[in-house]
């Protein structure tokens, strides 16, 4: 069964709200140097376009928290995470960017599931406040769900 879509072919955007501690801290990670531009906002949240997708970033202090790690391909991936699917050399540029803005990595660039139906390249980063973020990429975009 396939997951029904607003655009019959097209993927719908999601919609993603998410806990931080600092609102302006946010705004220069998400705004700055991930480059997602600043939608609607108040005095307690502030939308983001992430590659087309909204996402919501809502002051709650109290909600910021490490996440769980769970081994994945011999390395620890945080639990609850979130992320995109990027075309390889978009990923690439991207990695290059974050690496030059001296982003620390929970996991650093490089490609997992070698030689596997599921190869892609991958990386993790924490947002200020502790959110986990997940950029992949696959040469070949048909093995997103290969088993």
């Amino acid at each position: 069964m396939r997951a029904p879509t607003a655009n019959p072919g097209l993927l719908s955007p999601f919609h993603l709200a998410f806990p931080v501690h600092d609102l302006a801290l946010a705004r220069a990670f998400y705004g700055e140097t991930l480059g997602c531009p600043e939608g609607r906002s108040s005095q307690e949240w502030v939308d983001f376009n992430f590659y087309g997708h909204q996402i919501v970033a809502h002051l709650a202090p109290r909600e910021t928290t490490a996440a769980q790690r769970n081994r994945v391909d011999g390395r620890a991936v945080p639990v609850r995470h979130f992320g995109i699917v990027l075309p390889m050399t978009e990923w690439q540029a991207l990695a290059h960017r974050l690496q030059a803005k001296g982003v620390e990595f929970l996991i650093e660039p490089h490609t997992r599931f070698k030689g596997q139906p599921g190869e892609q390249a991958t990386m993790f980063f924490l947002d200020p406040s502790a959110n986990a973020i997940e950029i992949k990429s696959f040469a070949d975009i048909t093995r997103l769900f290969a088993k």
